[in-house]
């Protein structure tokens, strides 16, 4: 992985845009700040995609702020109404620990996850435009950390064997991110979150070209650690920071609302920080993870 700035011009058209956001955390109240947030972030996104042609919004979880019913509502109402100004990309959902809580309280597991999202399960795959996307997710009620199954760890791994021998990139999408790795996970930070955490670096192993795309830390995109290397041994992992409210490196929160652009080119993927609020490329948060057939990434 490398920063590039200078020479993005000279790589071509890109093959395909998509964005990247989470933690939403859409509430009830029409009014609050974090639906004015979401809101705020899909009117940006469909106007950048009418210009470029996104192939689809993926999101990284935390859909709503305790799994409710009447959240989901409310989140739904806000797609519709974005709508109306024109086309929105697909979204394609991951479901974070947030959005367990008050489905299996009532005893509806993933009634509304499933119903709202349009989602079959909370692990799935998806084939975009000649891209791999594959989402993970919690199978059980969590107040914080994801529980992956040992088939769903299986099936990943079935998953990635398709790409063997194949340097294309591949994007994966998990709520919470593995310890030690991007901005929040760090051990001190405490907000890493896989039970399976070993079990899942063992999965991932060997496949370099997988991008993995991770939320719940809030960690706004400036902080250091945004991006894991993996260097050429496992994922590049990038911290997608929030739509909601963002954290900082001083354990504070702050107000704010950032996600990612992605493009991707027959030479890799760049990785473009985007701020919802004031509608604007973060310069300073534009990666490129490169493509080559030792899966080795650059620095």
């Amino acid at each position: 992985m490398w920063r590039e700035k200078e020479t993005t011009s000279s790589l071509g058209e890109p093959l395909m845009f998509f964005q990247v956001i989470t933690d939403t955390h859409v509430t009830v109240d029409p009014n609050h700040v974090h639906n004015q947030q979401f809101e705020r972030a899909l009117l940006d996104i469909q106007e950048l995609a009418a210009a470029s042609g996104s192939t689809g919004i993926m999101h990284a979880g935390d859909i709503t702020d305790h799994g409710a019913e009447a959240e989901y509502v409310q989140f739904s109402a806000i797609v519709e109404r974005v709508k109306q100004h024109g086309k929105l990309p697909p979204v394609l959902y991951t479901i974070g620990n947030h959005d367990t809580w008050k489905d299996w309280e009532q005893g509806q597991e993933l009634g509304s996850f499933k119903h709202f999202t349009g989602m079959d399960s909370v692990y799935y795959d998806r084939w975009i435009a000649g891209s791999h996307f594959i989402f993970l997710g919690s199978e059980t009620q969590t107040a914080k950390n994801a529980e992956l199954s040992s088939t769903q760890l299986a099936w990943l791994g079935e998953k990635l064997e398709e790409h063997r021998g194949d340097t294309r990139p591949v994007f994966l999408f998990l709520h919470q991110p593995l310890k030690n790795t991007v901005a929040g996970s760090l051990e001190e930070q405490e907000w890493y979150g896989v039970n399976q955490d070993e079990e899942l670096r063992a999965v991932l192993a060997g496949w370099p070209q997988v991008i993995l795309f991770t939320g719940h830390t809030h960690w706004e995109l400036g902080a250091p650690h945004t991006v894991f290397d993996g260097q050429g041994e496992i994922a590049t992992m990038f911290n997608a920071a929030s739509v909601a409210y963002l954290w900082t490196d001083d354990d504070a929160h702050k107000a704010g609302s950032q996600g990612y652009y992605i493009e991707v080119y027959e030479q890799g993927v760049r990785v473009r920080g985007r701020d919802f609020v004031a509608r604007q490329w973060m310069e300073a948060q534009d990666y490129f993870v490169h493509n080559d057939d030792t899966g080795e990434k650059g620095s």
